[in-house]
């Protein structure tokens, strides 16, 4: 995420997260586990890794997830947005696992650009990204940072919200089963849509990460807009 993107992720909206992305994500909690279960499934168990996150900030639940399952992977969480990078952080440090995760107030391009880490993950960031540019530029920064045929799991929204009005309103509904009246419901899908420009489609998704130097691509959740897919850092990156 850019530190333009990040803006609209201020104090007032990470006080909400937690709640607000379970109901606009159903599965929001078994997207974390999924993620966590495929690295370890490419990477093995019980072996020691170094993971990065990236839009780690809210809940910290893919971090949670992952830690929960490998106890030797440590992680490098990186979040442009410090009142979400703090929320995460508070969830982190009550899970007990503050000791193995690293919090990075910034941008990937921050980091040392060298292939130091294992896996990554970027959970709900893609869509956030305004153009194809800025898309391929964060996959590109993350491939950079990763050791030859390493994983990376990201997910995020993809289909334009316009060209499916049978799973917007399917969302709406998200909102309305958990509680919102119908005066609530106009604002809460304007918020969702605020500032986002998913990929058009899985194979403009398939195509900015082969452009950014991933192969292999494989969705392993989707629900309504959202899918979360894994794909392997390419050998020689472009």
């Amino acid at each position: 995420m850019t530190h333009d993107s990040a803006a609209k992720f201020d104090a007032a909206r990470a006080g909400e997260y937690a709640r607000q992305s379970r109901i606009a994500l159903a599965g929001y909690d078994a997207c974390h586990e999924l993620s966590a279960c495929m690295l370890s499934a490419v990477l093995g168990e019980a072996k020691p890794a170094r993971v990065l996150v990236v839009g780690a900030g809210g809940t910290g639940g893919e971090i949670i997830a992952a830690a929960t399952l490998e106890p030797h992977w440590s992680f490098v969480a990186v979040d442009p947005s410090q009142p979400m990078l703090d929320l995460a952080r508070d969830n982190i440090t009550s899970a007990g696992i503050a000791d193995r995760v690293e919090t990075f107030p910034g941008a990937v391009s921050d980091l040392e650009a060298s292939p130091s880490f294992d896996a990554a993950i970027m959970i709900g960031v893609l869509h956030h990204l305004p153009g194809d540019e800025a898309k391929h530029a964060i996959l590109a920064q993350i491939a950079m940072r990763l050791k030859p045929d390493a994983p990376l799991v990201v997910a995020g929204n993809y289909r334009p919200y316009a060209s499916q009005p049978l799973l917007m309103a399917a969302w709406a509904n998200r909102w309305r089963m958990n509680g919102a009246k119908p005066e609530e419901l106009q604002s809460k899908m304007n918020k969702i849509l605020q500032g986002a420009e998913p990929p058009r489609s899985e194979d403009d998704v398939f195509a900015l990460l082969v452009d950014a130097g991933f192969e292999a691509p494989l969705r392993f959740f989707s629900s309504l807009f959202w899918g979360a897919w894994l794909a392997r850092r390419m050998s020689a990156v472009k």
